[in-house]
């Protein structure tokens, strides 16, 4: 006999293979490399197949965080057993490289379609891919969210689901209907979302797009079932139907639902930008690439709670202590405050998290912090916080090389005169230093894995001599695409 919870999770399971099936196939639909595939049947177990070769879900990552794998890289036709492991190779590290948690799971794994693993790093990667551009840097509309007495800095601690449920309430407070406080439970009926879509449908009054009026006569549905299908009819007029089948709906699935208002949200925000608030606009910068390195670095290795925003999200140093442990400093967690933190206080709590993350830097880690105090990770300073995170990068990384070389302590000259003899056994030009200029083309880390692997190098893909910015760019794609594949823990630099 099945017990509830198994029970329970079997139907999760099965929602979530249906909703991920169906939005692949509208995702990859004309997409050429994917046709030997799609479209998938979401009835059956073909999602966990065609996941095989790992050509879907390197296009899936491309969707989420475009950019991400460079298409030369992806063995597409004649595939062999060979090629087949390094397409799942280079999709797991490139999934790892966007901040998706990949530990437990292996080319193996997606080779045999373990469901519930390939269910779990699918979900990851779709929902970076929806969450995108749910923050103030790409949609400044976001500002008309901001209530009374609250800062700008307060909308931009709110992580991407705080920041759908209070959309959602907005438009709902607009209609003059009761808030949510969840997509589960308390949208089981479907009335708050038939109302969310009245909201947000177009009105016809944007030149070039056409009224759409939703029909609110379902909502006098007595049946839940019914009324949520006939909710998703009026959601597929807008084309968000994506995600939920009705049972998913009155089921009160979290994750499901979650998806279905993050797409509604990209496609219907119906926010405008305010016009008159006293806001300092400049003060609305999008992360730098460095600060998203070491936030995606940091969600890879499984930190919890998730880090969306760098510096608000470590402002108690909880993540701080969970990478010294990723790095073999042992943490004292007697003397970690934990959350939930009392309204009275609760910035004293957190600064001395702060204080004691600086001090295990200082004297266990042996880090140099100079200069650097737990107040500046308390109030996010940008810099010195930067500064204490790349040397925890920094470690991580050379501990794994002093790992895979039993335990042989290793120094920047280390690896710099491993390279050299490498390139030079190979017959190839050498380096300076980490800081020779020959590297902006990519060229020695190219000759480099060609010199641990030979042959696995298209070099007549690449500029070699005389390289425009652009042809350096192009290079540094193909070149990071070749470590993630070959080399993963370089994924992030």
């Amino acid at each position: 006999m099945w017990s509830d919870v198994d029970w329970c999770g079997l139907v999760s399971a099965e929602e979530e293979k249906v909703a991920f099936v169906n939005w692949i196939n509208k995702a990859l639909e004309k997409d050429p490399d994917c046709q030997h595939v799609l479209p998938m049947d979401p009835s059956s177990n073909d999602l966990f197949t065609a996941m095989g070769d790992g050509i879907i879900l390197c296009k899936m990552i491309n969707l989420s965080v475009p950019d991400t794998i460079d298409e030369r890289t992806i063995n597409k036709k004649k595939l062999t057993p060979f090629t087949i492991q390094e397409n799942l190779n280079l999709a797991l590290n490139s999934a790892s490289a966007i901040g998706c948690h990949v530990v437990n799971i292996g080319a193996e794994d997606l080779k045999e379609g373990r469901q519930h693993l390939v269910l779990g790093l699918l979900w990851q990667v779709i929902k970076i891919g929806l969450f995108a551009d749910i923050e103030l840097s790409k949609n400044e509309a976001l500002i008309a969210l901001l209530r009374d007495g609250e800062s700008l800095e307060d909308l931009m601690k709110l992580s991407p689901e705080e920041l759908l449920l209070r959309w959602a309430n907005y438009h709902l407070e607009e209609a003059g209907c009761g808030k949510i406080n969840n997509f589960s439970s308390d949208i089981k009926d479907s009335k708050a979302y038939y109302n969310l879509l009245n909201q947000v449908a177009p009105k016809g009054d944007e030149e070039g797009i056409p009224a759409i009026a939703i029909d609110m006569s379902g909502i006098r549905e007595k049946e839940d079932l019914k009324r949520a299908e006939s909710m998703l009819v009026q959601a597929d007029r807008l084309s968000c139907r994506q995600f939920v089948m009705p049972a998913d709906v009155v089921r009160g699935n979290p994750k499901l639902n979650l998806a279905f208002i993050a797409n509604l949200f990209n496609k219907y925000p119906a926010l405008k930008k305010p016009e008159n608030q006293d806001i300092d606009w400049s003060s609305i910068e999008g992360e730098t690439r460095e600060e998203r390195t070491f936030r995606n670095w940091m969600n890879s290795l499984g930190v919890n709670p998730r880090v969306n925003h760098l510096y608000a999200d470590i402002d108690d140093a909880l993540v701080i202590f969970q990478l010294y442990e990723k790095i073999k400093v042992p943490v004292d967690w007697d003397r970690v405050n934990k959350p939930p933190y009392s309204k009275l206080g609760s910035n004293m709590k957190k600064l001395e998290n702060c204080n004691y993350a600086v001090e295990l830097g200082k004297e266990k880690a042996k880090f140099s912090l100079v200069g650097i105090a737990g107040q500046d990770l308390n109030a996010g300073n940008r810099t010195l916080t930067l500064a204490l995170l790349w040397q925890l990068m920094r470690r991580y990384t050379l501990n794994i090389l002093e790992d895979l070389g039993d335990g042989q302590k290793v120094t920047d000259d280390t690896i710099v005169g491993w390279v050299n003899d490498t390139l030079r056994q190979a017959g190839k030009p050498t380096i300076s230093s980490f800081k020779d200029g020959s590297i902006s083309s990519s060229m020695p880390v190219l000759d480099l894995i060609d010199a641990i692997q030979p042959g696995s190098i298209k070099y007549d893909l690449l500029k070699t001599e005389d390289l425009t910015e652009e042809e350096k760019l192009n290079n540094a794609k193909y070149d990071l695409n070749l470590l993630i594949l070959n080399f993963y823990d370089f994924t992030f630099y």
